[in-house]
């Protein structure tokens, strides 16, 4: 079963958070008819030469997420499994772990830039305190992500159990919800019981758990509702040849070499260009929900952050149908 997202917009569901390398990933190596799509993932991170990420680290570190992922699997994961899977991975975010990971401060400086103010709009959410009780959540992630710790005489970051499944920022959340309730359980061991009930410390345990899921909100299926319309029709202008090459890579979950086969064009130019029209539709569905349905910049994030705990849109049958009227009108000859 592929790994894909079933469409291209929503974030890849989040494994644990905070799960050890092992002597089994350490073992885990890509087959050598990967080369090219380890290829493609390293063009796809990106990371500036200041970080100093050399491409054998980022191969190790997509080698162990891979390990991650099929770890005890019935049977060995053939390279098309394997292939799929680190192709829907997210890369720049993997290097950039990677590179704070190994003490590159460039990375770690574009980190805190990028991230900061994003943990304390988490943490606020989560702790439900003031931003005091927020900022200590917050700030209590960073000793662990730098490596201040060691274990065995090596540095240990944080960044080592991420792998790259669902967004840098969607993982942090995780681990703050986790932390959190962590730290409301080594609380209720120090607190009496007020009676015999323990109605209070279940009343604890409740909040804990609400906290580290989605809290249920009245405007939930509004935002997903406009949003689903606005990539409906964000969809629907694009070029044909660029809504058959979203139709073969996530309907139809195609390889890069397939599409680039079918449509008669390089693998590396179907994955620049499938990027292109994902940052395309973003773009139009920004424009869309900010001018025609008013949207402020907070009620934007709403809506993504509403489309990344839960994506209950089925767009995999539009884009099937767009792959089938192509076909039809020979679009991909």
């Amino acid at each position: 079963m592929s790994s894909r997202p079933a469409q291209p917009f929503a974030a890849a569901p989040s494994s644990a958070a905070e799960r050890a390398p092992t002597a089994q990933d350490a073992a885990f190596s890509f087959p050598a008819s990967l080369a090219n799509t380890l290829k493609l993932c390293w063009e796809k991170a990106s990371a500036p030469g200041e970080w100093n990420l050399s491409r054998a680290d980022f191969e190790a570190a997509l080698a162990r997420s891979a390990a991650h992922r099929f770890a005890g699997a019935s049977a060995k994961p053939d390279s098309g499994a394997i292939r799929r899977y680190v192709e829907g991975l997210h890369h720049a975010d993997l290097a950039l772990a990677c590179a704070c990971s190994a003490g590159s401060e460039a990375a770690w400086e574009f980190f805190v830039a990028q991230f900061r103010q994003e943990l304390y709009r988490a943490a606020r959410a989560i702790a439900g305190g003031g931003d005091s009780d927020a900022r200590e959540l917050a700030d209590s992630l960073y000793a662990d992500l730098y490596g201040l710790r060691e274990s065995e005489g090596k540095r240990r970051s944080l960044f080592d159990y991420f792998h790259g499944r669902s967004k840098l920022g969607t993982w942090l959340r995780a681990i703050l919800a986790q932390r959190h309730v962590d730290a409301i359980r080594r609380a209720r061991k120090l607190e009496p019981i007020e009676d015999e009930t323990g109605i209070e410390n279940s009343a604890i345990a409740e909040r804990a758990q609400t906290a580290a899921r989605s809290q249920p909100a009245p405007d939930r299926a509004k935002y997903l509702s406009l949003l689903q319309v606005a990539l409906a029709a964000a969809l629907a202008a694009l070029e044909p040849r660029d809504r058959l090459r979203l139709a073969y890579y996530y309907a139809n979950e195609r390889t890069l070499a397939e599409i680039g086969r079918l449509l008669r064009e390089h693998e590396a130019t179907v994955s620049r260009k499938l990027e292109r029209t994902r940052r395309g539709l973003r773009e139009r569905v920004d424009a869309t929900l900010r001018r025609e349905k008013q949207l402020s910049a907070a009620q934007l994030q709403l809506c993504y952050e509403y489309a990344r705990e839960e994506w209950p849109f089925d767009l995999s049958g539009l884009l099937r149908a767009t792959e089938t009227a192509a076909n039809a009108s020979g679009d991909d000859s």
